[in-house]
């Protein structure tokens, strides 16, 4: 069995057809038969349970998918660091990063691209657990994010490089004629105050810091909205339906007409931040000496 026949399994399995795997493979249908017979026949297995034209893996074709996945995996890995020996820093540079962070990304980018102009960068912007797939189907080879990374796989996969801590700020609409007129706050003064949180049913870590730190000061904060998105929670702010507290970092995304951030000093926490990417994955050239920018 060699690698091309593993190629041929692995469409065959992905589209649950031979005719349509032939396509995908550009080739025809007979000959990509005897390939999966071939293995079958090697293996002393059957691989799919036939049903009509339909494929099904059988326990023994969901084993080999998973290692063939990885061998392929480590195949073409092997390949990019040795096609990098002699090709230098070029090609495309995917990431990712949660919106509240992509701030931290365009003065790194154009120095890199400045210093490194045979490389292009995709971006590619998701909560953590989108972010986490990602990763696993290496579509990205980095992540910026807030940490912990809540991506629902086991975090002994990653490796981190931590940045430095955010602060948290409250966020309030520039004209906020509903709003206590005072020019300084503590978080204690939000104690009756709509509180519009960053949270989602799978990321809750961000939101849950804010909400210990309310308990510590004696009250439980007045939450009337938990919304995923930075965007719709800043738009809500600006409707003057409450007011939130985020990473400073974050609002530099957004227009100083519409909005404006007080610091809350009686806050004893802060947003961690970091580069994640995977242990058990080759790191481009491109992919090193981006992260080498951020230990600068």
């Amino acid at each position: 069995m060699d690698l091309r026949q593993l190629r041929y399994f692995l469409a065959i399995a992905k589209e649950g057809q031979v005719t349509r795997a032939a396509k995908k493979l550009n080739m025809e249908q007979p000959p990509l038969s005897r390939q999966l017979k071939l293995m079958e026949e090697e293996l002393g297995v059957m691989l799919f349970d036939r049903q009509g034209k339909r494929m099904n893996l059988t326990e023994a074709g969901r084993v080999l998918k998973t290692k063939a996945t990885a061998i392929l995996r480590k195949v073409d890995e092997t390949l990019t660091e040795i096609q990098e020996l002699d090709r230098g820093v070029q090609g495309v540079l995917s990431i990712g990063s949660v919106f509240s962070c992509v701030s931290l990304l365009p003065e790194k980018i154009a120095y890199f691209r400045e210093h490194a102009p045979q490389v292009t960068f995709k971006i590619l912007e998701g909560d953590h657990v989108v972010l986490g797939d990602y990763l696993e189907n290496r579509s990205i080879e980095l992540v910026v994010t807030r940490l912990p990374f809540e991506s629902g796989y086991d975090s002994g996969r990653y490796e981190t490089l931590r940045l430095p801590s955010d602060p948290f700020v409250m966020v309030v609409p520039k004209h906020r004629k509903w709003l206590f007129r005072q020019t300084s706050f503590h978080l204690k003064d939000l104690a009756t105050t709509p509180l519009i949180a960053l949270k989602s049913d799978k990321t809750v870590q961000l939101n849950e810091k804010i909400v210990n730190e309310c308990r510590r000061l004696g009250f439980e904060p007045n939450i009337v909205c938990e919304c995923s998105s930075v965007s719709i929670t800043i738009a809500l702010v600006i409707a003057g339906i409450g007011v939130t507290i985020l990473p400073q970092s974050v609002l530099s995304a957004f227009s100083v007409a519409d909005i404006e951030w007080f610091a809350l000093p009686d806050i004893t926490v802060q947003s961690d931040v970091g580069i994640i990417w995977l242990k058990d994955r080759y790191l481009t050239k491109k992919a090193q000496r981006f992260i080498e920018l951020f230990k600068s």
